[in-house]
């Protein structure tokens, strides 16, 4: 299992934070996102035989926020 805590931007509510982490624990491998909307971060804990940072990063992006 792997750990990484990125930078997100464009979150403004807590509906941003719910998507942005809804958009996390969709991705198979992920067993753990936890999206902090005041520091702008995710922190995501996922297998990284099944994904990478690089498609974590990918779904924000296409949830609609910034990496």
């Amino acid at each position: 299992m792997e750990t990484v805590t990125f930078k997100v931007g464009g979150m403004t509510c807590g509906h941003c934070q719910r998507r942005v982490q809804d958009a996390l624990t969709n991705i198979d491998g992920v067993s753990k996102a936890s999206v902090n909307l005041e520091k702008g971060e995710a922190t995501v804990e996922y297998d990284d035989f099944k994904t990478s940072a690089d498609v974590l990063k990918k779904a924000v992006a296409d949830a609609g926020y910034e990496v």
